[in-house]
């Protein structure tokens, strides 16, 4: 039995048939769109390489069935920059060597995108890496990816700010 559902990725709208219910939304991005920033750790949602931003909440979408996510809003690494201006996170990243070898990097900053969208982080270093303890690093970049979350939401406030007032 075929089931279609429609997805919004990186703000463009995409339908799908999917001959299967058990499709998950990280084998639909890497395999049915070839968005493959989103990478497969662990395929059991303790790695958080795969975490994705969806209606604005991050999830670990090897763990997300896509059938369950019609209509939904995502947000992958490969919709962030926007031409050659990279978003705060991403290039806070970069000045702050919040990577090493790279495989977890896309959901590292997912995961800080969500993170600082929720509110959680605050300017406490400690609280950054509690929010974020659910993405691991085998390379042990901590200290640069809390350095880097710290540095864009300033950056995102300051921007936030300037656009309220």
């Amino acid at each position: 039995m075929n089931h279609s559902i429609s997805l919004t990725v990186n703000g463009a709208r995409r339908d799908f048939v999917l001959d299967d219910p058990r499709v998950t939304l990280l084998d639909l991005l890497r395999e049915r769109l070839h968005l493959t920033g989103t990478k497969k750790g662990c395929d059991r949602g303790q790695c958080g390489a795969c975490t994705i931003l969806v209606d604005g909440k991050r999830i670990n979408s090897c763990l997300a069935l896509a059938i369950s996510h019609d209509g939904a809003d995502i947000l992958t690494i490969e919709g962030l920059a926007r031409g050659d201006q990279l978003h705060p996170v991403q290039a806070a990243f970069i000045a702050h060597d919040g990577f090493q070898c790279g495989f977890c990097t896309p959901g590292q900053i997912m995961s800080a995108i969500g993170m600082i969208r929720e509110g959680q982080a605050g300017n406490d270093p400690e609280r950054v890496r509690e929010c974020m303890s659910g993405n691991l690093c085998r390379c042990g970049a901590y200290v640069g990816i809390v350095d880097a979350v710290l540095e864009a939401q300033g950056q995102m406030d300051e921007t936030n700010q300037r656009r309220s007032a």
